[in-house]
């Protein structure tokens, strides 16, 4: 079995934004060499997420919108008694989820004719780290 483990560094200008990174993970599955195996990529923070999905502007903006609508940014959440303000970036990482795992196929990332991977970004304009595990043979 092979591994690689890399991370992978953000610090959006935007306090919200969406990354495309697939063809960084696909950089690394090159990288540890593997034919068969998985991708996991795992941001480590509680306000990003990581997702697979199509790479279309409409749909970042559907996106947002849910995203929005399920957990809007505003006052009034318990969390800001902590003298945080950034609750709403905390339930959207629970929607998003942080991380995914991609299949390996003869060396290539194995994905959906449109699927793309994604960092998502609830809380920026501060550095943040996304783990990236290769693994297989």
């Amino acid at each position: 079995m092979k591994t690689l483990t890399e991370y992978l560094w953000f610090e959006t200008p935007k306090k919200r934004e969406l990354v495309r990174i697939t063809e960084t993970i696909a950089q690394l599955v090159k990288k540890a060499g593997i034919k068969e195996g998985f991708a996991l990529v795992s941001a480590m923070h509680i306000t990003a997420g990581v997702f697979v999905n199509d790479n279309e502007p409409g749909l970042f903006d559907d996106i947002w919108e849910w995203l929005e609508g399920l957990a809007p940014e505003k006052p009034g959440y318990r969390h800001h008694e902590t003298g945080e303000d950034n609750a709403d970036a905390h339930l959207k990482s629970l929607l998003i989820h942080h991380q995914v795992m991609v299949p390996v196929t003869k060396g290539q990332l194995d994905l959906g004719t449109w699927q793309q991977v994604f960092y998502a970004e609830f809380d920026g304009q501060r550095r943040k780290r996304v783990i990236v595990k290769v693994m297989g043979e």
